[in-house]
């Protein structure tokens, strides 16, 4: 079928509820955040701006716009204005491979006795249905590193430099392990498309008989591990707690965004909750099932999509709510630390699991 005007608009609805989803991401998660945080804490939180201070985040944007916009006189003005571009965009593209609902059979469409398209189609809810799809996560996610790099080193501040420093070591150090623990997924649908691992676990496997148990990833005994893995090296790539070693206030003031101000600062803020969403959206598609609603069929209809979307929105929630648990729960650890647990321990044993899903492959017990 050519591609035609319908597709063109449907394309584009695609990529603005993507683009909406992501940029709504920071405020809601900013609030979620304070208040989760004020919660483990035994404290109100923010209670002011709005109802359950729900309009806090959107007082503090205006802030940042507002605010006067400092540049060192020593920084290298170029590369010190793109650093926040440069950490951005990684965050607000990769999205754009990941499924986030079940692909479903559009109708044709009457409006005031007009039809929009004759025939029907498949409405595939995913920007960019890519066959190396994982590979383009990887090779985006992996340009991050470049904004923080180039903040660091461009503001001519020595703590912003030791906070670029440290953020390359440990993201090249976790990267390894992130990839390794993703190959079992991959190998296990045959496939570097995103959408052929979440249909790789649709359905469920019965457990002694009788107990049946989602065919999620995460519930493989061959990949259980590769799951735990990629999940704390998450944390790890996207700079939280208790890995957010390139920020350290105690030891580094605020890191490589310490000469930071106004919408530079916000863009940077940005980018990080937009990397946590696009890290939750990933855990949720290579091992929790993406948008698959357990022992439930969903019909390739507009209620089947609807319901796919909402369970796949729930599991990336889950899982952000977890990021700030975390934040709020786990102390810092010691740089060393750091760099051991990812080359010592997870590099080997992600090495490990790989073989041991290739071993299972082989079986045929996967």
């Amino acid at each position: 079928m050519p591609f035609d005007a319908t597709d063109i608009a449907l394309s584009s609805l695609k990529i603005a509820v993507v683009l909406l989803a992501m940029l709504n991401v920071t405020p809601i998660m900013v609030w979620v955040e304070r208040r989760g945080s004020a919660l483990i804490q035994d404290r109100p939180g923010p209670n002011r701006v709005g109802p359950f201070g729900l309009l806090q985040s959107f007082a503090d944007a205006l802030k940042f716009i507002l605010k006067e916009d400092i540049v060192p006189n020593t920084a290298n003005k170029f590369l010190y204005t793109i650093a926040p571009a440069i950490g951005l965009l990684p965050a607000l593209t990769t999205v754009a491979v990941v499924p986030w609902g079940r692909p479903f059979v559009l109708k044709p469409i009457h409006i005031f006795g007009k039809t929009l398209f004759e025939t029907p189609r498949l409405f595939e809810p995913i920007v960019a249905d890519l066959n190396v799809g994982v590979l383009v996560v990887f090779a985006l996610a992996s340009l991050s590193v470049y904004g923080i790099v180039v903040a660091g080193w461009s503001s001519n501040n020595k703590y912003s430099l030791f906070g670029g420093i440290r953020a390359s070591a440990q993201m090249i150090s976790y990267e390894l392990s992130l990839t390794l623990a993703a190959l079992s997924a991959l190998l296990a649908a045959g496939s570097l498309r995103l959408t052929d691992v979440v249909w790789r676990q649709t359905g469920s496997f019965v457990l002694f008989d009788t107990i049946r148990i989602p065919a999620w990833n995460c519930f493989s005994p061959a990949m259980w591990l590769s799951f735990i893995i990629f999940f704390v090296s998450g944390f790890a790539e996207t700079n939280r707690l208790p890995f957010d070693f390139a920020e350290a206030e105690a030891e580094l003031v605020a890191g490589y965004h310490t000469e930071y101000s106004s919408m530079k600062f916000a863009l940077f803020f940005m980018s990080e909750y937009m990397a946590m969403a696009t890290m939750s959206a990933l855990v949720t598609t290579l091992f929790l099932g993406g948008w698959d609603i357990p022992w439930y069929n969903e019909p390739a209809t507009w209620i089947g999509f609807a319901l796919s979307v909402l369970s796949f929105v729930t599991k990336v929630s889950i899982i952000l709510f977890i990021f700030v648990w975390v934040r709020w729960t786990i102390p810092r650890l010691k740089y060393d630390l750091l760099m051991k647990l990812g080359w010592k321990v997870f590099l080997p044993m992600a090495l490990a699991n790989v073989v041991i899903v290739a071993f299972f492959i082989s079986r045929g017990w996967l």
